[in-house]
């Protein structure tokens, strides 16, 4: 008879990213433990929780986890992909935090049918979740882990949503934003396997019109939705809607006959532009399939404008499961964004569009 399978809750977080990071592990009723890194990222502190876990623990277990990262690895064998390749990703560039990743990699082949792993949605109710969360916050905060049994008797708080300053980087808790607080986010987060498209503005796409490098642009972002809708029926595309990208991502997802979501960081992001990008804005937004607003009011100031922005980027970045990302991998600032989104959901399941392989003089 087999030896009945272990199930271990694994959790990282990183107070900035990178900055002070924790891990930790906990099997529901059994052994829990924590540990700290000085300077590290959200990323290692994931993988490193699952490590450790794998390695302090017998028998058959089942590894979960609210973080894609670690979950897709396994689940869609990344890995293989990686060692056929000498370690380097389908980006042909080195595979990151590969010192984790190839022991765990190792631990899963020496006996493939000991270790599974299952995903769990962060920050929606399970308990044990939200124990190996406040673990590493812990461990984050004061840079010391623990080791011990049972329910440890006494936790800090929970890590704070991708959004709070600061953070690392934690999906925000389901419901709705507090009615009275004219700046806090809604919080729900729309079903299906979300894609969100995001990368360059008009002037790095030949300009505000329709021109010939958008189209072939909007052309091949519908191909790719259209291929990602055959492994996904519940594909749905998230957009902030901004000029550029973002408006060629809903209108690719229209054509592809995909759902698109508009995630606006404030109301009236559009106040500033001319007419006819208005027109098109709301054409777009009253085509979608829902509109999330992040925050109720709009911003007093340019850098409270920024700063909503880069929240909106946060969270969804926390809360897609794939990104689109055109990229001419250069500009600096998009190269922020694609770092971001690989940090969050790995980079596997980055899409980078270069518009200069489009063939468009």
């Amino acid at each position: 008879m087999s030896p009945p399978s272990t199930t271990v809750y694994t959790d990282g977080a990183c107070q900035g990213n990178p900055g002070p990071g924790g891990w930790a592990w906990a099997v529901p009723g059994g052994r829990f433990r924590s540990g700290a890194a000085a300077h590290t990222t959200n990323q290692r502190m994931e993988i490193m929780a699952a490590l450790d876990a794998v390695g302090a623990l017998d028998g058959p277990l089942e590894v979960v986890s609210d973080s894609t990262y670690v979950v897709n690895c396994f689940r869609d064998r990344w890995w293989e992909g990686w060692m056929a390749r000498g370690w380097v990703n389908s980006a042909k560039k080195p595979v990151a935090n590969r010192d984790l990743w190839e022991p765990l990699v190792d631990a899963h082949r020496r006996d493939p049918g000991r270790i599974r792993f299952r995903w769990v949605k962060g920050h929606s109710g399970d308990p044990m979740n939200d124990l190996v969360d406040r673990l590493a916050v812990e461990a984050a905060a004061a840079q010391v882990g623990r080791d011990g049994e049972g329910t440890p008797p006494s936790l800090g708080p929970a890590d704070a949503p991708a959004d709070a300053p600061g953070r690392g980087g934690r999906a925000a808790r389901p419901g709705r934003a507090d009615p009275a607080d004219p700046v806090s986010l809604s919080r729900e987060v729309p079903p299906g396997h979300l894609v969100v498209v995001t990368g360059h503005k008009p002037p790095e796409l030949g300009g505000y019109g329709d021109n010939p490098l958008s189209s072939a642009v909007r052309d091949r972002m519908t191909e790719i939705v259209s291929a990602k809708r055959e492994m996904h029926p519940e594909l749905t595309v998230l957009t902030g809607l901004g000029l550029g990208a973002e408006q060629l991502g809903a209108e690719a997802a229209r054509a592809a006959g995909v759902p698109y979501i508009a995630v606006l960081a404030f109301p009236g992001i559009d106040a500033r532009w001319p007419a006819a990008r208005r027109a098109h804005f709301q054409e777009l937004v009253a085509a979608a399939a829902s509109t999330v607003t992040l925050q109720r009011v709009q911003p007093s100031s340019t850098p409270a404008a920024g700063a909503a922005l880069a929240r909106r980027d946060a969270w969804l970045a926390r809360n897609a499961r794939e990104a689109i990302v055109v990229w001419d991998r250069e500009d600096p600032q998009v190269g922020r964004t694609v770092r971001s989104l690989c940090d969050h959901l790995g980079e596997e399941e980055v899409w980078v569009l270069a518009p200069r392989d489009l063939g468009v003089p």
